[in-house]
């Protein structure tokens, strides 16, 4: 059964355009507790910092007690830290309210199991297959309740310095911490505080509408000429909802997921406790799969988007993987993409290796890569369609063996995405320019 509703990370849209209305999410409530909680049980809820998560988590609220769910609000909070609780508090689901790194005017909902891990294809589509019945509202002597956690900051808090180790201090670091107006914007600054380093907040004052304005992961621009401009040793830049990083080395050059992922499997191999391979996604750079081949890491490559990665992971024994985006996986110390605890453990390796983070990131060279979105009228499926396999194969015969294409639709949006990387920037700018312009031809024909 194919999912209508559910993309690589929930589901996404447009507030007040279904299916992100106010009924649509009251319905997915009842339906994820019919599957994942038949004979009742507890649910935690979270969210960022969009004016729309009230909405959005009253009606989630509403379904959940009238399924018989008892509810423990969480309130603002990073996705990776309602993952935690959910196990903490011994919950049969966890739900976050977030559009991750879109703008303020979408949202979405994604779901965690018991065990705070990422549902997978098969009981996603068991909750759609409710959608079409009417939400349940059981008797009053069945109905669940609802309570604040007004205890869930501090606890995520104490979580993500338990993952340091212990008696690290990072009393050496000015660090310039860009919070996105989201969801992080409480707890990074105060933990990263908390071990001892100067920290200089931006995108830290959210009001609702500015989550992911010109701040954050996606729009680093500020956060490079910050750190610059206050001399500090290095950035950290969140996305608005917490679970992925990136970073900014001390003479303002962005440092990317797989550069990350590098310096973290490097650090672990020369401590001799990385575990399994690495596992990086089709998107990651070509430089990170050789450095590590240097090191004589195994490295493997996911479709596109965390869950997938995780899913490698475990199949493998692997825990550490990602993407470039900066959704690291630390299977060690979480069960999902948190990008304070991976922040956290570059900065450990920082502190305990007394070098920078770019002496760190040099060994891994960065092949040129290009990235290009095509907006379609609505989602394409790729592999089905003979016209832009064959104009993808008729670039790779171009390209030959100096570098490689990827073509895949987005997951949470009406996007083809392609990316074209090589030896050659020229060369790559030009294949993919050529290649977007065909694919947007076929598609809007």
């Amino acid at each position: 059964m194919a999912r209508e509703f559910f993309g690589t990370d929930g589901i996404r849209g447009r507030v007040g355009v279904h299916p992100m209305t106010a009924e649509f999410t009251l319905r997915l409530a009842s339906s994820a507790a019919r599957v994942l909680a038949p004979n009742g049980g507890r649910v935690v809820i979270g969210k960022d910092t969009r004016v729309s998560g009230y909405m959005l988590e009253s009606a989630l609220e509403a379904g959940f007690i009238a399924a018989g769910m008892d509810v423990l609000m969480l309130g603002p909070l990073p996705t990776p830290g309602i993952a935690h609780l959910t196990q903490a508090h011994k919950a049969d689901l966890g739900v976050v309210i977030s559009a991750s790194h879109n703008a303020y005017y979408d949202n979405g909902i994604k779901f965690f199991d018991g065990q705070g891990a990422k549902l997978p294809d098969s009981v996603e589509e068991q909750i759609e297959a409710f959608l079409v019945d009417p939400a349940i509202t059981r008797e009053s002597n069945e109905l669940g309740r609802a309570k604040r956690v007004d205890s869930a900051r501090e606890d995520y808090q104490r979580f993500c310095i338990s993952t340091v180790p212990e008696g690290l201090r990072l009393d050496s670091l000015k660090l310039v911490v860009d919070c996105s107006h989201g969801a992080g914007y409480k707890v990074a600054p105060r933990v990263l505080s908390q071990l001892g380093a100067e920290i200089v907040p931006i995108g830290c004052s959210p009001n609702g509408k500015n989550i992911n304005d010109g701040c954050g992961s996606t729009s680093p621009e500020l956060l490079m000429l910050t750190v610059q401009g206050v001399r500090a040793d290095l950035g950290i830049a969140f996305d608005g909802d917490g679970d992925r990083v990136l970073m900014v080395d001390q003479q303002g050059n962005l440092v990317d997921g797989d550069q990350l992922l590098y310096l973290l499997a490097a650090a672990r191999q020369r401590a001799n406790t990385l575990k399994g391979p690495v596992v990086g996604t089709l998107m990651s750079n070509l430089g990170l799969e050789r450095a590590l081949g240097e090191l004589d890491v195994a490295f493997r490559r996911a479709p596109v988007g965390d869950r997938y990665v995780i899913e490698m992971l475990r199949e493998a024994g692997g825990e550490l993987g990602g993407e470039t985006s900066g959704h690291l996986l630390c299977l060690d110390k979480t069960t999902t993409g948190d990008g304070l605890v991976a922040a956290l453990q570059v900065l450990s390796v920082i502190a305990q290796s007394n070098a920078s983070l770019a002496e760190l990131v040099k060994p891994m060279p960065k092949f040129p890569q290009t990235l290009i979105n095509i907006r379609t009228a609505q989602r394409v499926d790729v592999n089905s369609s003979e016209p832009i396999q064959e104009a993808v194969a008729d670039a790779e015969q171009h390209l030959a063996d100096r570098g490689r294409i990827l073509v895949r639709a987005s997951g949470t949006e009406p996007l083809l995405r392609i990316m074209v990387e090589g030896e050659d920037e020229t060369e790559v700018n030009a294949v993919a320019r050529s290649l977007a312009d065909g694919i947007q031809a076929l598609t809007a024909a």
